[in-house]
C-alpha cells in the first residue's frame, strides 16, 4: 500500500511539496449520479423548473466548483486549470441524471480533485434546484473515472 503523503513524520498534516515534480500535461474525469422520482427528472428534461435551466445551472456550478477546488479542500494546490467540461446526461433507466466532469492542467501534481470537486458541486446545485419538489433524491457513485499524467501515469477505474 503507497504511503500517506498528506501526513509529515509526526503524523501531522501538511501541503505536500511538489516543487521537485516534473511538469506534465494532466486529465482527471470523474462521474456520479443523481437518483430521483420519473417525474422529477421529466420536469428537468421538459424544462418545468421554477428555479430555470437545471442541467445547464449545474453545469456551470460544476465548472466553477473546479475552479474553487483549493478554496474547498484544505491541502490542495492551487492549479492553472486549462479545461473543465462537466455533462449532465438525463438516464430514465436510472432514473435520474448521470454526471461526467473531464478537467485538464499541465503543473505538477494531479488534477484529480478538481474533476470530483465538478461532479459534486453540480450534483449539489441540481438537488438545490428541484428540492422543492423532491427531497429524498440521492446522490451516489462519486468516483474517479480515469486520471493520467505525472508519475503514477494512467489509472482507469474498472
Amino acid at each position: 500500500m503507497a504511503e500517506l503523503t498528506h501526513f509529515d513524520t509526526k503524523g501531522d498534516a501538511h501541503m505536500v511539496d511538489v516543487s521537485e515534480k516534473a511538469v506534465t500535461s494532466r486529465i482527471a474525469v470523474a462521474e456520479g449520479s443523481v437518483k430521483m422520482q420519473p417525474e422529477t427528472l421529466a420536469m428537468i428534461t421538459e424544462g418545468r423548473a421554477k428555479k430555470g435551466d437545471v442541467l445547464g445551472v449545474a453545469r456551470l456550478a460544476g465548472i466553477m466548483g473546479a475552479k474553487k477546488t483549493a478554496d474547498l479542500i484544505p491541502l490542495c494546490h492551487p492549479l492553472p486549470i486549462t479545461k473543465v467540461a462537466v455533462e449532465l446526461t438525463p438516464d430514465e433507466a436510472l432514473p435520474g441524471v448521470r454526471i461526467e466532469a473531464t478537467v485538464k492542467t499541465t503543473g505538477q501534481t494531479g488534477i484529480e480533485m478538481e474533476a470530483l470537486t465538478a461532479v459534486s458541486t453540480a450534483a449539489l446545485t441540481l438537488y438545490d434546484m428541484v428540492k422543492a419538489v423532491e427531497k429524498s433524491m440521492v446522490i451516489s457513485d462519486i468516483r474517479l473515472k480515469l486520471k493520467d499524467g505525472g508519475k503514477s501515469g494512467l489509472y482507469e477505474a474498472d
